[in-house]
């Protein structure tokens, strides 16, 4: 059996050996740190990517309401389906079209116009599809709504907003007075 004093040299010389031993520390610091960074890296892509699909949808939502405005779609006798196929064209390289929901609608008053958000207070979506384009002076309300995926949201961080939090819901609108013309 060994003294006290010889174990207790061992276990100093032991731990004398760790402290000098760094072999594995730049591993061991990465494995600590690797899990935040990597799920704050990718949370950052969902972002910007969510940032990115909006204002593209913004974009091709003004773009499309500007024919209605300019009497274009009532002239042409453009229908809902027509009106959302010439949209979804400008944005069909990020979006699944057919999960895109265009709302037109039409109000004879800017005080008159509604524009809540299509979620109830569960956070279920509530679809509105109307085609509405007007005439010649109205009011006009362009909306297209379009349920996001979220694939970060497993790892603790959720843009999410609909359908369990699990799809963050993009909405463009564009708000108009028709020209006055012959439409």
């Amino acid at each position: 059996m060994r003294s006290r004093v010889s174990l207790t040299l061992m276990l100093a010389c032991a731990l004398r050996r760790i402290r000098k031993d760094r072999d594995g520390s730049a591993a061991v610091q990465f494995a600590l740190i690797g899990i935040p960074f990597l799920m704050t890296l990718f949370a950052i892509f969902e972002i910007a990517l969510a940032f990115f699909a909006n204002q593209a949808l913004e974009t091709a939502v003004q773009d499309s309401a500007r024919q209605i405005m300019t009497g274009q779609v009532q002239m042409a006798g453009k229908s809902a389906a027509q009106f959302k196929s010439d949209m979804c064209q400008r944005v069909a390289t990020l979006f699944n079209c057919d999960a895109v929901d265009i709302d037109v609608k039409s109000y004879p008053t800017f005080a008159a116009v509604d524009v809540n958000r299509p979620v109830d207070s569960s956070g279920n979506y509530i679809q509105q599809s109307r085609f509405e384009p007007g005439s010649a002076g109205n009011i006009v309300v362009v909306r297209a709504t379009y349920r996001w995926p979220l694939f970060v949201t497993g790892l603790g961080f959720s843009l999410g907003d609909v359908d369990g939090n699990t799809k963050r819901l993009l909405v463009a609108t564009a708000a108009f007075r028709n020209e006055p013309g012959p439409f």
